[in-house]
């Protein structure tokens, strides 16, 4: 451990800057912002500083120190991400770009702006370029798409001014899908004028491009400009068919941002779903590394990708309380000139938008858990890995994996889904009611379900015969299905966890436990976490495909017992009102009238009512 600065707090400002710890070798190993340097620093070199294991690691790395002192906290808020960025101290949450993720440029700074595709945030972003996302690949290629139909956008590699004049216009002129400056009569500020269009398209403006499309079409067919008028109108109408696939997430129009978040042993999510006019135009995902807290990702997210981004809203939703939530807000505020808020929701809509990003953080992480943050040729390394854990020398191409529902022991249902060449075949996936009743413990219900699949392995519409079983449990489930499987040549495997429900190992047919857990220096690191990846995006994928129909079950028996429990109802009489109303709800809430309206008897229609409303006053 390196000898502690001396410090002398009383000469340390009490006002807003940045403050850089460095190490031994005088490394910066972490940078932080404060609103009053003097009051942050004594946190750091108090006599017994307190803090989770990483905070403490830090401290006792910690040989030197220096800080910049700023004019106010939102001046500390950029140069801190920008120090960062520069510095990428090991101890910082880091807000990455991933070349699998690329952006939008639109390059303000010249005189012609260009659009076009670019894997990371470069430094032009201080000369005026704009950035927009990231995205995913396809999400991106058809905005790129959506703005070449909408906008008369250059699509050649000519520069301009630079090229004015030199060729003839292309054929995208002549059919009205470019503006044409190569020839000479269009003013950079009518070029410009495109572009602001398309930056209100990439920030969701949608409402006001729809007007100006709009008025532009109707004064050209006024002034019998007919050929223009149509370029107007078809641009109008490719705009109007793509709200039409947007999804409406919240009736008022308030510009936000929703932060959803999950997180498995190796890594976290955060998805950026950005919701503008009501509309959830994009939805962005950031990967960070496991270790990291999560209000400090949070945290770590809006300091440093605010700075970056051309718009910031006026509301943004968090999926968890922020200590440093006001300082965030004063700072975002000030750099956007309006109020900014940062809200962390419990109910209501905006609580519902918070749910639709967490489960976008979820998926995300599922896939880029599949991918193991590479892509092809990870999982092909990977699969060749698992095949020879599993003494599968034909290699694994289909492997199937089965996990079993229930509540509280009842209500058993069990899951197979399938993931071929390492990626999920969804429209293999396959449901089972366990028909061995509520007695059986969760060996029997999986003894049950894999014998049904064996018995069908003639049957082409469940699929080709699996390279490798996929069982959700340890040594025990794995012996009592070894017997079923043992004439058929298919290897059975299952997921071992630790006290704390997580994935811990792999215990294959020989009941041989391979530990998956890693350390700093395990040599064998990156292949345990490239297989632990694997496994773990298909197991959550089969205890989702269990729970659903699980719960299914479960509602279908509370309302059946609900309704059965009433005088002069049977099964019958349970389904005419659920054919006549759809749902629980809708029965409790239904008056006598509109039962009788339904065509329920008088006698039933008041047996239902007094039923749910007869303790009522």
């Amino acid at each position: 451990m390196p000898k502690r600065p001396d410090v002398r707090l009383d000469l340390i400002p009490e006002e807003p800057g940045v403050y850089l710890m460095k190490d031994s070798s005088g490394s910066v190993i972490y940078v932080g912002k404060a609103g009053n340097l003097r009051a942050r620093l004594s946190f750091y070199f108090s006599a017994r500083p307190e803090g989770d294991k990483k905070v403490l690691a830090l401290i006792s790395h910690i040989a030197d120190f220096e800080y910049v002192v700023t004019k106010h906290e939102m001046e500390a808020f950029i140069l801190e991400a920008n120090l960062i960025k520069e510095y990428d101290p090991k101890y910082n949450v880091l807000l990455r770009d991933d070349r699998e993720y690329p952006y939008i440029c639109v390059t303000w700074q010249e005189m012609y702006p260009r659009v076009m595709k670019k894997f990371h945030i470069e430094p032009d972003v201080k000369e005026g370029a704009r950035y927009y996302g990231p995205y995913l690949s396809g999400d991106l290629y058809f905005a790129l798409k959506s703005l070449h139909e909408i906008f008369p956008l250059k699509t050649c590699k000519r520069v301009f001014p630079r090229d004015i004049g030199k060729e003839r216009p292309c054929l995208n002129y002549y059919i009205g899908r470019c503006i044409g400056p190569c020839r000479g009569d269009v003013s950079a500020e009518a070029y410009r004028a495109v572009i602001r269009d398309v930056c209100r398209f990439l920030e969701g403006r949608y409402d006001d491009l729809l007007k100006g499309i709009r008025g532009k079409m109707l004064e050209a067919s006024d002034d019998l400009r007919f050929e223009e008028a149509a370029h107007w109108r078809d641009r109008l109408q490719s705009l109007e068919k793509l709200l039409k696939t947007q999804h409406v997430v919240i009736a008022d129009k308030t510009d936000r941002d929703v932060l959803g978040l999950a997180a498995n042993e190796v890594e976290s999510c955060l998805i950026k779903v950005e919701v503008r006019e009501g509309r959830a135009i994009r939805v962005v995902p950031f990967f960070f590394a496991k270790g990291d807290e999560k209000e400090a990702i949070v945290s770590a997210f809006i300091a440093q990708h605010y700075i970056t981004v051309p718009f910031i809203p006026a509301e943004i939703l968090l999926p968890l309380e922020l200590s440093d939530k006001e300082a965030l807000a004063s700072s975002l505020s000030e750099l956007k000139g309006r109020r900014v808020q940062l809200l962390a929701p419990q109910r209501g809509e905006k609580a519902q938008l918070l749910n639709f990003a967490n489960e976008n953080a979820r998926q995300n992480l599922v896939r880029h858990t599949l991918l193991g943050g590479g892509g092809a040729t990870q999982i092909t390394e990977t699969l060749k890995r698992l095949a020879e854990l599993v003494d599968q020398p034909q290699g694994l191409d289909r492997i199937e994996a089965y996990d079993v529902s229930h509540l509280g022991g009842v209500d058993r249902t069990a899951s197979m889904v399938v993931f071929s060449g390492g990626k999920p075949e969804r429209k293999s996936y396959r449901h089972f009611k366990i028909v061995q009743g509520e007695g059986g413990d969760d060996y029997e219900s999986m003894r049950e379900v894999i014998s049904r699949r064996l018995n069908r392995l003639d049957d082409k519409s469940f699929g080709d015969k699996p390279d490798l079983i996929l069982i959700d449990g340890g040594k025990g489930h794995v012996a009592s299905i070894v017997p079923l499987v043992k004439d058929l040549g298919i290897p059975v495997a299952g997921i071992v966890k630790d006290r704390k429900h997580r994935t811990r190992g792999l215990v294959t047919s020989d009941g041989v436990i391979h530990e998956l857990s890693v350390t700093d220096g395990d040599p064998d690191r990156a292949e345990k976490i490239a297989i632990w990846r694997l496994l773990t995006a298909i197991q959550d994928e089969a205890h989702r495909f269990a729970g659903r129909l699980r719960k299914q079950v479960t509602t279908k028996r509370q309302t059946r017992w609900t309704l059965e429990t009433i005088p002069g109802i049977g099964p019958a009489r349970r389904k005419q009102l659920m054919a006549a109303f759809g749902t629980l709800g809708a029965i409790e809430k239904a008056s006598i009238e509109e039962m009788l309206e339904k065509g329920i008897s008088e006698h039933i229609a008041k047996a239902v009512y007094d039923h749910f409303h007869g303790d009522e006053t």
